[in-house]
């Protein structure tokens, strides 16, 4: 899959809903593969903010990124109207802390992007592929979020709000093209109980009426009706018969919970990547989206870690089997901890040791409850990588490896009598002056259960076997 820039620069301006400043917002096509930035052009030195669930820096009410000093809110309408156009790679020039609001929906956005056109771009779009059901909730929000095995991405929300002016409902977008017709043009909402609240806490400085959907929450008699248009400056408002101000119409009975498809589509985007799953979200918010989306982050992290997963058929002749590990390594009973190598080339090795209650170190290391140590898992891996450098150098026999330091380690799931531990040792970068640094990973089944960066040092072996 291709990724994507804009073909031509395009604009939009209008108010902040929060902040009620103006902005302007311009697009501009990406020259290489960098993702979506946004550049606060009104500050000094044009601070760069990347467009990652890692920037998030506030989710009261919207979606803020922050970087040092520099912040830009609300960017979750646009942010969904790039993923909805397969935008990987734009740079958003703003010159105000916030996107416009305009409508109060997406729409804008998404057709004046779609007008723009796409323009391809050097480099491969990364997937997320949901492949197990996946499950996460916030009891603080009350929001869950169910994850289903799909080949595109779709979303069903769910709202239960526990008045009546709102209560049950919800929505599906079946896939991404139906973003432009069904999902883009439905606008933000708020309670009435809310806006007081919200507007005490600095907030809606921009709000209006005409981008934002007012739902009525409470019992509203005429005398209450008369104060609030005068609040208002609205003379005309009344209360429909679907519980909301007549200053807007919705456009679907169901216009609440398809935005927040948009809302969930737009902070989904901040992780950075294709999503391939049936996204289920009871109550979502900005709060919950974000860590549900760092979630997916960590997963795609780890499903990226996993494609590198050595394939391992142990009815294959090993490649090195322990007698001809010796002839490389001085390690001898109790300490060597690789049983065979089943890869090796120039820049990486794969080795296997077999775990089994017999080791000597269960006798005093968790009695009774049987734990491979970790730093045990590092030295097996030392051991593998010490191979693969000294196969490089040649001459076996004759040289040592000695670890230097160890980075970045990581020990992510126990490991056990009757694993069979997968160890591969990639060379970062070519040896120099004897240096070697590798990163280590190692796996049982489908899980890593450690991982680390070691550095070592290849040094002429002083004696003989």
């Amino acid at each position: 899959m291709a990724r994507n820039t804009i073909r031509k620069e395009i604009q939009f301006s209008g108010i902040g809903l929060h902040t009620g400043q103006t902005a302007t917002v311009r697009l501009v096509p990406a020259d290489t593969a960098k993702g979506i930035v946004f550049i606060r052009e009104d500050l000094p030195a044009k601070p760069r903010i990347p467009a990652d669930v890692s920037s998030v820096n506030n989710t009261v009410r919207s979606t803020t990124l922050k970087s040092g000093d520099a912040g830009v809110s609300t960017v979750e309408h646009l942010m969904a109207a790039l993923y909805a156009n397969e935008i990987t790679d734009v740079e958003v020039y703003i010159n105000g802390p916030e996107v416009p609001i305009l409508d109060g929906s997406s729409a804008t956005f998404f057709h004046e992007i779609q007008k723009a056109g796409l323009a391809p771009i050097d480099g491969d779009k990364e997937c997320l592929l949901i492949e197990t059901p996946l499950n996460y909730k916030m009891d603080e929000t009350g929001s869950e979020y169910w994850v289903y095995p799909h080949d595109k991405l779709k979303i069903t929300v769910i709202l239960d709000f526990p008045d009546q002016s709102l209560g049950e409902q919800s929505a599906t977008m079946h896939e991404i093209a139906e973003f432009g017709s069904q999902i883009a043009c439905c606008r933000t909402f708020v309670m009435l109980s809310e806006l007081e609240a919200l507007a005490n806490a600095g907030l809606i400085k921009g709000g209006d009426l005409d981008n934002a959907i007012v739902i009525v929450d409470q019992a509203m008699d005429e005398p209450k009706l008369e104060s609030l248009r005068q609040k208002l400056n609205k003379p005309g408002v009344q209360m429909t018969e679907d519980g909301i101000l007549n200053t807007v119409k919705l456009q679907f009975r169901n216009e609440p919970a398809r935005h927040k498809i948009l809302d969930l589509l737009g902070d989904i985007a901040l992780f950075g990547k294709e999503v391939k799953g049936h996204i289920i979200a009871r109550r979502p918010g900005h709060r919950a989206n974000h860590a549900f989306a760092s979630m997916l982050k960590s997963l795609y992290l780890e499903q990226k870690k996993l494609k590198g997963k050595p394939k391992y058929n142990p009815d294959a002749p090993a490649l090195m089997d322990v007698e001809a590990i010796q002839h490389y390594l001085p390690h001898r009973y109790p300490f060597l901890l690789v049983d065979k190598i089943i890869e090796i080339s120039d820049k990486h090795i794969v080795g296997v040791k077999n775990v089994t209650m017999n080791e000597y170190f269960f006798q005093g290391h968790f009695p009774g409850n049987a734990v491979f140590p970790g730093v045990l898992q590092m030295e097996a891996m030392a051991q593998t990588g010490g191979i693969l450098a000294l196969n490089i150098v040649g001459d076996p026999g004759h040289w040592d490896t000695y670890f230097l330091k160890m980075d970045g380690v990581k020990f992510k799931a126990k490991v056990v009598p009757g694993d069979t531990l997968l160890l591969k040792m990639e060379l970062l970068e070519p040896i120099r002056r004897g240096i070697v640094r590798m990163q280590g990973t190692a796996y049982v089944g489908n899980k890593i259960v450690s991982e680390g960066e070691l550095t070592a040092q290849i040094i002429k072996r002083k004696y003989e076997e």
